[in-house]
This record gives structure tokens, sequence and C-alpha cells, in this order.
């Protein structure tokens, strides 16, 4: 199962995780990582979790395709569409259509009380 991790780390640790595959020449899991939950949530709001949720193991869509997948309007989903093609969470393809090219998502992150 093509799995993608949507998790918060530290830029160091993610540019240390590129550096280790890059030394050893070994594949990692295929990772979305934000610096905050805060960066996490905006990125990812409610609406266009739905939107991945409906892409996920779909192969390449039409965005009206995607917009009758939840429910929504085309000009909305166009819209968070392109916030997450930005992002670089969704692919556009050479004929229009988009793709999250994953069968699962698993969302990994701790929250903690300020101290």
């Amino acid at each position: 199962m093509n799995t993608v991790r949507v998790e918060v780390r530290s830029f160091d640790d993610v540019l240390g995780d590129v550096a280790k595959a890059w030394k050893t020449g070994e594949a990692t899991e295929s990772r979305i990582s934000f610096d905050s939950v805060d960066a996490l949530w905006k990125a990812l709001s409610p609406k266009k979790m739905d939107i991945l949720k409906a892409m996920t193991g779909a192969g390449q869509l039409g965005i009206r395709e995607v917009s009758r997948k939840v429910g929504r309007d085309v000009s909305a989903v166009h819209r968070d569409l392109q916030a997450l093609i930005v992002a670089g969470i969704v692919d556009r393809t050479d004929d229009g259509k988009v793709v999250f090219p994953y069968d699962e998502i698993h969302v990994d992150f701790t929250l903690r009380g300020v101290v």
C-alpha cells in the first residue's frame, strides 16, 4: 500500500532525513511535513482534507469529478485544489487532471500544552 505520512517536524529534522537518504541511497517513506500544527491546519483545512480523502487511491481525476465526490461547488474545490497544488500535496497532470498519488494517509503529530 502506498501510504503518505503527514506530520509536524522541524526543518532541521527533515533536512537530516534528506541528508541520510542522500548518503545511504536508501528510499525513505513518503512524507508531507509541516513545521507547526498551525501550518498543517492552514494547509489541510477540513474541506481540503475531504478533497484528499476523496482523491486517495482514485488516480487521476478532473476537477468537476472531485467536486461531485465532495459535494461542493466547482469553483471552491478548484480554489482548494490550487492551494494543495502550490503546497506540493496534489499534482496536476499534463492533461489538466489532478492526482493525489497515495492509497492511504497517516496523520502523525503530538499536541502539548504551552510551558
